[in-house]
């Protein structure tokens, strides 16, 4: 080192190589390569395992994930509560309209009467009209009208008319209408029913014809087998001989 004056040497720059490819030989220095593996060892080493940060982290998340499990279950418990709540409430209002509905029915019934023979006119009409709009608004329905297929869950049968050619039961007359909200039957109608005939006496008459047909001629029928069982007319009308006396008849 080159020295001042005073005699005293003077340090100049310190260069360090920090490269960690040596230039010279191209390859990388052992010091580069020790560098990755000790902090892989610090990492991962007893240290961490015992972080005491870790274990909390991890019950955290298993405390979050049992609260979520349960608030997905309240959630699914109110929602399923508040169907149910509405279902009852739709319920309850459809009996009691009907129950408010089933009083009317009779003033109904006599307003179609009323139109049916042309009696329906001037403020009666008026009034009546308005009626069957609010009770249609309520959602009454009226049903039965002639030709309708006869189904028993609906319709009352009064009579049942059998009828030759006829494939299935039908609505031939409607004694009184009936009445429903939506699905619910307030009143069944009440009709005549014409079904179909069990038996046809055409066809009757035909199958007893082709039995008689089919019998053999020399087998006696059930009359002919009576009558030749029965005795003669003159061996039942002819008398019986008289006994001869006893002794104590001729004694006398």
């Amino acid at each position: 080192m080159p020295e001042n004056e005073n005699g005293e040497s003077k340090e100049g720059p310190v260069i360090r190589d920090k490269r960690r490819v040596d230039p010279e030989t191209g390859e990388l220095r052992q010091d580069a390569q020790a560098a990755p593996e000790a902090a892989a060892e610090d990492a991962g080493g007893p240290g961490a395992a015992a972080d005491p940060d870790t274990g909390e982290l991890a019950e955290a998340l298993t405390q979050l994930n049992e609260r979520t499990s349960d608030l997905k279950r309240l959630q699914a418990e109110y929602a399923n509560y508040r169907k149910r709540v509405d279902r009852d409430r739709v319920a309850v209002r459809e009996q009691a309209v009907g129950q408010v509905l089933s009083e009317l029915l009779p003033v109904l019934d006599d307003i179609g009467r009323a139109r049916e023979h042309g009696e329906l006119n001037g403020g009666f009409k008026s009034v009546g009209e308005s009626l069957e709009a609010v009770v249609t608004k309520l959602g009454l329905k009226r049903y039965a009208d002639k030709g309708d297929l006869f189904d028993p869950n609906v319709h009352e049968a009064l009579t049942m008319m059998p009828t030759p050619g006829v494939e299935a039961s039908t609505v031939i007359e409607v004694f009184q209408p009936g009445y429903q909200i939506g699905e619910r039957v307030i009143r069944p109608a009440r009709v005549v029913v014409s079904a179909p005939a069990d038996d046809d006496p055409a066809e009757d008459v035909a199958a007893g014809a082709e039995d008689v047909a089919d019998a053999p001629a020399g087998e006696p029928g059930p009359a002919e087998g009576a009558a030749d069982t029965a005795p003669p007319a003159s061996e039942a009308a002819e008398p019986r001989a008289a006994e001869p006396p006893g002794p104590a008849e001729q004694d006398r």
